[in-house]
């Protein structure tokens, strides 16, 4: 029998050693779409191109400006906060209270995005009393919250988020532009 008619193709019999060598280019054989047509490798190139992150350059969300980047901490602080209203009441809570109602998981998941928010007001340069006072409003909501059930009802009440984008808020508003 010869290679070509061994079981299994492409591999020598035993008792040979033969390996092929390949470039990339030859070893992945013509990129073919789903009607089975080949498609150019520079199309591929060019297609990918929009796809692409430079991260050498800083952050992707580096490059937005003060208001921008507050509007965007004010929206992840109403969403874990007061994003949903509890039907027939006036009550408001937030991912946050349903993320805390998985066990000790849920607190450290959602104290992990409270300090992303202390560290973006860092960014944006809060000074250390405003962080203090921030951070101390995200360790009591985590210490608090890992309570079962009462402490999620104060994580609904308490909206630490909301408290520290204000804190943010009404100290960006005394600087000078």
């Amino acid at each position: 029998m010869s290679n070509h008619d061994s079981p299994v193709r492409g591999r020598p019999r035993s008792g040979t050693t033969s390996r092929a060598k390949f470039s990339g280019a030859e070893a992945r054989g013509p990129v073919i779409d789903q009607e089975g047509r080949e498609i150019p490798p520079e199309t591929l190139e060019q297609g990918f191109r929009e796809f692409r992150f430079e991260f050498a350059h800083g952050s992707p969300f580096g490059n937005l400006t003060r208001e921008q980047r507050l509007a965007r901490l004010e929206a992840i602080a109403k969403l874990l906060d007061i994003a949903f209203v509890l039907p027939g009441t006036s009550i408001r809570y937030g991912i946050d209270g349903l993320i805390g109602l998985i066990p000790v998981v849920g607190d450290i998941i959602t104290t992990a995005i409270s300090l992303w928010l202390v560290r973006e007001a860092r960014a944006l340069g809060a000074p250390w009393h405003v962080t203090a006072r921030m951070l101390g409003n995200v360790a009591v909501d985590g210490v608090v919250g890992m309570v079962p059930f009462a402490g999620d009802a104060f994580d609904v009440m308490f909206r630490a988020n909301m408290r520290n984008v204000r804190l943010l808020r009404r100290w960006l508003d005394k600087q000078p532009r």
